[in-house]
């Protein structure tokens, strides 16, 4: 499963300081629903988590409700589109686990992110 949603799932990226899903990660978001309703229907017990993730800039606390707020705005997309909402749980990250650690707006993106694992 893990492997599957390595290479069928990708991360979904947001705007500095938002939470709305943009038309890039719509189209992501949308793709990536797909994808999970088949390994999920392939696993039938499993669940996963979706990690939101922040940039470096502001407070941990509020990075972390804004991690939590970005993972909430994706699984309710991914709900819009038919993935079952008891198999999907939320966790942020805030600005703990940066994809990227240079100082500057293009690795700041890749930070800005919800992150899909297998859940627990």
């Amino acid at each position: 499963m893990e492997q599957r949603l390595g290479s069928e799932v990708q991360d979904a990226y947001f705007d500095y300081d938002k939470t709305d899903i943009r038309s890039d990660a719509s189209g992501v978001l949308t793709r990536n629903a797909a994808a999970l309703k088949s390994i999920l229907g392939d696993f039938p017990n499993a669940s996963i988590n979706i990690e939101g993730h922040c940039d470096e800039r502001g407070s941990a606390e509020y990075n972390t409700g804004l991690g939590d707020r970005r993972a909430s705005a994706a699984k309710e997309f991914l709900q819009g589109l038919g993935v079952s909402a008891d198999r999907l749980k939320t966790v942020s990250y805030g600005k703990e686990r940066p994809q990227c650690t240079e100082q500057n707006e293009s690795c700041w993106q890749k930070n800005r992110r919800v992150h899909f694992v297998t859940g627990q």
